[in-house]
């Protein structure tokens, strides 16, 4: 019997996938503690950040040991194999490929020897001069074909330790990283100028927690202290924590965090990352108001807005369709009859609740289209009198080049079509998306320190044509 690779999807159509989350990193220093356990855990309430692969390296002090497999990471990580990851410091990783291939050796941790001992290290985002720091590189010194490898071979190769080292290589990179990594005896965290993806600091009983969202220090027990600053390195050992700074903060946080990659529960910035979507929903149903019978959302990515949106406008909420949440990516080939239901495998409608009335539909975004189409036309051969879609964030129009995997520009459908143009394709009866000035008004963040690249076109850092692409440094070997 052949076995799955592991892997789930959100993606209610495959041809159609949302855009992939970053990756997902954790990290803790708590002797006493059975930290395997405790990065387990943290990794388990990251999943959705990564899918692809999941990993663990822990020291004892004296050397360190890194397990790492294809696959979530209930499916990498049994209790046996726990166990035998015994010591004080452990780091864990789940990822979704950003650069480099979905496969083992680009897994993390990634690992190295260095001049007086090792070092393994977790990366949440994308660097964007990734050609320039692997010309620092001898010839053959990359095992794997990633960002990540190259900022490890870069770490692992200083001398004076890594600390020093961190200090020196820092500097030099540019694009998004939340990095967790880790020597025999120390815990290091460190964010890029920009501070373009997520990391936060937690406090448990006898330790210390780093993690990309805060709802991973919830679920090991850990309280939130603050966020890693912007271009900050922090070294945690028994001394405690100690913060250096590497480069001046230049704060530009995803915004797109706010819309779908962090998860509900999470707070970026002291916020509430559900109230926000809820008050995105609040907002969007005063800029495009519509007579309805019923608020339904796309499940579960549109619920708080949904929510925000029937609050404001009088109408009821109500659950249009069932979500089978047991079927991810399928490993049995479909026949062409079973092709054809396509989306049906995953959702299905009410047809009692939506049978002859007027629905607003609400997501959170609207990448290539055939979802949200394949919803329309569901909807109504369910019987839906009308149907009118509404997207929590403004059009997606540009890629991102900082840890999420949107389309290429030329497959983003508000990349090449007008609202009224995608209304038309969708076929829905009207389409409204939350404006720009409105969604970053629900975030309480000011305008100037979000990245709104996706939406704006507006990159915060400029990206080189021969940095862009996920599989850069495979094609620089052939």
């Amino acid at each position: 019997m052949s076995n799955g690779d592991g892997r789930l999807t959100h993606d209610l159509d495959p041809l159609d996938h949302s855009p992939q989350d970053a990756c997902g990193v954790f990290g803790v220093w708590a002797p006493g503690e059975e930290v395997s356990k405790l990065t387990y855990f943290g990794l388990y309430a990251l999943q959705h950040r990564g899918q692809e692969s999941a990993g663990i390296a822990v020291s004892d002090g004296a050397r360190i040991v890194v397990f790492k497999d294809m696959g979530l990471v209930a499916q990498v990580f049994e209790e046996p194999v726990l166990n035998t990851l015994r010591g004080h410091i452990a780091i864990g990783h789940c990822r979704y490929s950003t650069t480099g291939s979905s496969v083992w050796e680009n897994a993390q941790p990634t690992f190295r020897s260095t001049d007086d001992g090792s070092l393994a290290l977790g990366h949440n985002g994308n660097l964007i001069n990734t050609p320039e720091l692997a010309s620092r590189l001898r010839d053959g010194e990359l095992g794997a074909t990633t960002d990540t490898e190259v900022l490890t071979a870069l770490l692992g190769g200083g001398s004076g330790g890594v600390e020093r080292a961190a200090l020196d290589v820092l500097p030099l990179v540019r694009g998004a990283y939340s990095l967790v990594f880790m020597d025999e005896r120390t815990l290091y965290a460190a964010r890029d100028p920009q501070g373009i993806r997520p990391l936060v600091l937690g406090r448990l009983e006898h330790g210390w927690v780093v993690a990309s969202e805060t709802a991973a220090l919830d679920i090991v027990g850990a309280t939130i202290v603050r966020e890693v600053e912007p271009g900050e390195l922090l070294t945690i050992d028994e001394a405690g924590v100690r913060s250096t700074r590497f480069a001046e903060p230049e704060p530009k946080g995803c915004l797109f965090e706010y819309v779908y990659v962090a998860r509900p529960d999470t707070s970026i910035a002291g916020r509430s990352v559900q109230a926000t979507r809820v008050d995105v929903g609040r907002r969007l149903a005063r800029e495009h108001p519509v007579e309805a019978d019923l608020v339904i959302p796309t499940p579960e990515s549109g619920t708080p807005a949904a929510i925000g949106y029937a609050e404001e406008s009088g109408i009821p909420y109500g659950q249009g369709f069932v979500k089978n949440s047991y079927v991810g990516r399928t490993f049995i080939q479909p026949s062409q009859t079973i092709r054809q239901l396509g989306i049906r495998l995953k959702l299905n409608p009410l047809r009692e609740a939506i049978a002859g009335k007027r629905l607003i539909v609400v997501d959170d975004s609207i990448v290539r289209g055939n979802t949200q189409r394949a919803i329309v036309r569901m909807l109504r051969e369910a019987g839906a009198k009308e149907v009118h879609v509404r997207i929590s964030s403004p059009p997606v129009s540009w890629p991102c080049f900082y840890g999420i995997d949107f389309a290429t520009r030329a497959e983003l459908i508000a990349g090449n079509l007008s609202v009224e143009e995608i209304r038309a394709s969708l076929g829905a009866d009207t389409l409204g998306y939350i404006s720009l000035d409105e969604l970053i008004a629900a975030t309480r963040q000011p305008r100037d320190r979000l990245c709104r690249a996706c939406f704006d076109g507006v990159y915060p850092i400029d990206v080189a044509e021969d940095a862009r692409g996920k599989h850069l440094l495979e094609e620089a070997r052939k």
